[in-house]
């Protein structure tokens, strides 16, 4: 009876883990390199239908992102919305493709980035 009370609240506390971990990591972000850009323009509006009838919408940008020691590669990406003019983006970038993004403030970037953008 104490070997199953272990087994049961070993396996409790697994699924708790793992249903926090899939909450608050987001996996496409694991294993990339962070480059940052500042947004340029308004990006470029492509719509599309689905074989239902329905629209997407999404916007692609192309801008010049820097990483920490303010080396800087050019960057496409896409977004389901369109971007705040000047907002600075943490680009997570694996094998030269953007996977994910979130905006950052200015003073979240490295110095030799800030240079860059500026």
């Amino acid at each position: 009876m104490k070997k199953l009370i272990i087994f049961v609240s070993v396996i409790v506390v697994l699924v708790v883990g793992a249903f926090f971990f899939l909450q608050n990591v987001n996996i496409n972000r694991l294993g990339t390199d962070n480059y940052y850009v500042q947004i340029k323009g308004k990006g470029e509006k492509f719509e599309s239908k689905a074989n239902n009838g329905e629209k997407f919408v999404h916007y692609e940008y192309t801008l010049p992102g820097f990483n920490e020691d303010g080396i800087e590669k050019v960057f496409t990406f896409t977004s389901s919305k369109q971007l705040r003019e000047e907002a600075y983006l943490n680009l997570f970038v694996k094998d030269e493709e953007v996977k994910s993004y979130k905006e950052v403030k200015l003073g979240d970037i490295s110095s030799s980035a800030q240079e860059k953008l500026k």
